[in-house]
């Protein structure tokens, strides 16, 4: 019988670029002349890179990170003002939205988030479902969703909470402010904030640390970290998905979409 592992094929995803060092993979959100936002083609290919990384069974550790001066501020207000446009479509993207922090809760390899730039809206939900966030101290981190009349839908409203205590959480989640990389650090949201000259040296030590050590120990127990945090993700997402669908056809996120458009303030009259 042939111990050979199964790898996966990546060559079909265009927006997300993978590459392979030895047991580690590093998935790059591959669309920096926009800071790596997301469009419906990444939204979807995001929905399905967590389930191939479980099936690849020449993968131990995964390093999520963004190509050129971002990590990934959050959607393309284009591909946003389309989303109220179309039920249907906007239905889905929700989905897609919940099956992503699913998969990433339920992919027990674990994953390393290199951050440079922004974070921002579900590129900040991406960074901390991750098991260690690594950031520039000048890294900015965001889940801004109310300020463009939206419900936190894509997974803040499930990590915020776990990470930070539910008193900071609503500071954050309430108003949409964002942190730097250090204040991020400091109160808990990521794991270390890292001078840019150092930053990969540090998310190759770790990743190379996870690799190397108890595979099937460093699995399990990130296994069994998340079972709990699964139990309490699951109601709440599917409150914050429903609530985010029903949000993208109100007056105000449609205000805000326009604005943003037109590099104005909106102004969000409650309806």
């Amino acid at each position: 019988m042939s111990d050979k592992k199964r790898t996966v094929d990546y060559s079909r995803y265009e927006m997300l670029q993978v590459t392979r060092d030895e047991r580690i993979v590093t998935v790059t959100i591959n669309r920096p002349e926009v800071r790596n936002a997301l469009n419906g083609a990444l939204h979807e290919e995001l929905g399905d890179i967590f389930g191939d990384l479980n099936r690849d069974e020449a993968c131990d550790v995964i390093v999520l990170t963004g190509a050129g001066k971002s990590f990934c501020a959050g959607g393309d207000i284009s591909w946003m003002r389309e989303q109220w446009q179309n039920m249907p479509m906007s239905t889905a993207a929700n989905r897609t939205g919940r099956r992503i922090q699913q998969s990433m809760l339920d992919l027990e390899k674990p994953i390393i988030a290199k951050v440079r730039g922004h974070a921002v809206g579900l590129g900040c939900s991406l960074a901390v479902c991750c098991d260690f966030v690594y950031a520039t101290p000048d890294a900015a981190f965001a889940d801004p969703h109310v300020k463009v009349g939206l419900v936190a839908g894509d997974g803040g409203a499930v990590m915020w909470p776990q990470l930070v205590g539910y008193a900071r959480a609503r500071r954050y989640l309430l108003t949409g402010d964002s942190l730097t990389g250090a204040e991020a650090a400091e109160i808990g949201l990521i794991t270390e904030a890292v001078p840019e000259a150092e930053i990969d040296a540090v998310v190759d030590a770790m990743a190379r640390r996870m690799a190397s050590g108890a595979i099937y120990a460093v699995r399990f127990t990130k296994a069994a970290i998340n079972a709990g945090l699964k139990v309490t993700a699951n109601p709440v997402m599917g409150v914050a998905t429903y609530s985010e669908n029903l949000s993208q056809f109100t007056n105000d996120n449609r205000a805000a979409a326009d604005a943003f458009v037109n590099k104005e303030k909106p102004t969000f009259t409650g309806s």
